[in-house]
């Protein structure tokens, strides 16, 4: 094919942009490590579940949920987060959690993403009043991934041998929450402020991430369990990460990997704890980074070189940054055009960038929609954009061993080559 010419598929190329089509984007493999288990569900699944469990929605149709709810475009945070209150009160019943990680799981495979770490608050779905602990919230949301896994890596095209899909393989990324209140954030919260109710409200929250942190690591050990790696979310303004310092050297002494949402919602410097007080293997969001104006620590008086010494860190260190690009320009409408978003900066700087969704249902997209939203905006040729797929394998948390990720990883990336080639690009 000529440099400039188009193939039947759609996909175009030349010297200065290349263009994708969406059916390439969706048959490359794929993998999403920044997707929150609460915020992705089917809304034909959470209309289901919540009749099912007698949750009040404030509809009952998809056209309604996403017309009240679930929009495209959000004009603030606290709106955003407001679909939340329903996905986890639907999700505090084992059968749901079951339901709704086995359809993630085939949602991502319906659009060739072969590798998802799902990651989710335990705690936010654990109710002791009704006998849902932690080890029974974690075996419920890995029944359904694994159920998903059964049954697609035993369809023929799929497996290890060359040209066939790369199978599916995921992880699980357990969420200490940053913030809660004495009520209303879950029967579990409530239930421990109850309990240490002459606590400072701080030595709660952490004591709750520490509980987390210590049951993963002994399911993981003791059960067989693939969770393999520890997050905090939640407010970040206000609640920094070195306040979880102890929570991420306990995962750190037992090997369990480790992002943080980091420069979501607070300046560069809230990545640099990240990195050096937290131990942080990777990034969620890091849109900061490039964003100097939004560091407020008065130390730091030259900010864009700040900036750029930490972005020059991140890079030759190969740490790599979950890009989430819709659900930041929904959640920080100030961004206002796409072209306006500091993924240009982070390619511009060499970072490791992988393409990820954040919530599917909340922010309305999917693998193959962020993708095509990058590709479409950012000059990224083939090579890039191989490399981009490559860092979703090769910076993942893969629960098995390195060798085995090697494998699983140059299996895929060869699989890439069959789809590139099928569609003219090789």
């Amino acid at each position: 094919m000529s440099s400039s010419t188009a193939n039947a598929k759609g996909a175009t190329k030349n010297p200065a942009h290349t263009t994708y089509s969406l059916d390439f984007i969706r048959e490359i493999p794929k993998a999403d490590i920044h997707l929150h288990l609460d915020g992705s569900l089917r809304p034909e699944g959470l209309i289901e579940m919540a009749k099912r469990s007698k949750i009040e929605l404030p509809s009952y149709t998809v056209e309604g949920l996403k017309e009240l709810v679930f929009k495209d475009k959000y004009q603030n945070l606290g709106e955003y987060l407001n679909g939340f209150q329903y996905t986890c009160s639907v999700l505090r019943d084992l059968e749901n959690m079951e339901q709704s990680a086995y359809e993630l799981a085939m949602d991502n495979l319906e659009e060739g993403v072969n590798y998802i770490e799902v990651r989710f608050a335990p705690q936010l779905l654990m109710d002791p009043t009704v006998g849902i602990g932690f080890d029974e919230v974690m075996h419920a949301v890995n029944n359904g991934l694994a159920k998903a896994k059964a049954e697609y890596n035993s369809l023929p095209d799929v497996g290890l041998s060359p040209g066939l899909k790369p199978p599916f393989e995921y992880g699980i990324i357990n969420c200490a929450m940053r913030s809660f209140g004495k009520k209303g954030f879950s029967p579990y919260y409530t239930q421990l402020f109850s309990l240490l109710r002459d606590h400072d409200s701080m030595d709660v929250i952490k004591a709750a991430a520490m509980e987390l942190i210590r049951a993963s690591v002994r399911m993981r050990d003791e059960e067989g369990l693939p969770i393999v790696g520890l997050d905090i979310a939640g407010q970040e303004n206000g609640y920094p990460a070195h306040k979880f310092k102890e929570v991420y050297e306990y995962a750190h002494q037992n090997f369990l990997l480790k992002t943080v949402h980091a420069g979501e919602a607070y300046g560069a410097e809230s990545i640099f704890e990240a990195l050096t007080t937290c131990y942080a293997d990777r990034l969620g969001h890091g849109y900061s980074l490039f964003s100097p104006e939004m560091i407020e620590d008065s130390k730091i008086t030259d900010k864009e070189g700040y900036s750029q010494s930490l972005a020059s860190y991140i890079a030759d260190r190969r740490i790599a940054i979950e890009v989430c690009l819709t659900s930041n320009l929904q959640t920080n409408p100030a961004i206002g055009d796409i072209k306006n978003h500091n993924f240009r900066h982070m390619l511009d700087h060499r970072i490791a960038t992988v393409i990820c969704t954040d919530n599917r249902l909340v922010s309305n997209t999917t693998v193959s929609n962020e993708y095509k939203l990058a590709l479409d905006n950012f000059p990224v040729p083939l090579k890039r954009l191989k490399d981009m797929v490559a860092y979703g394998f090769k910076k993942n948390f893969f629960p098995g061993t390195y060798v085995d990720k090697r494998a699983y990883a140059k299996h895929t990336l060869e699989y890439f080559d069959v789809v590139a080639h099928k569609y003219g690009f090789i």
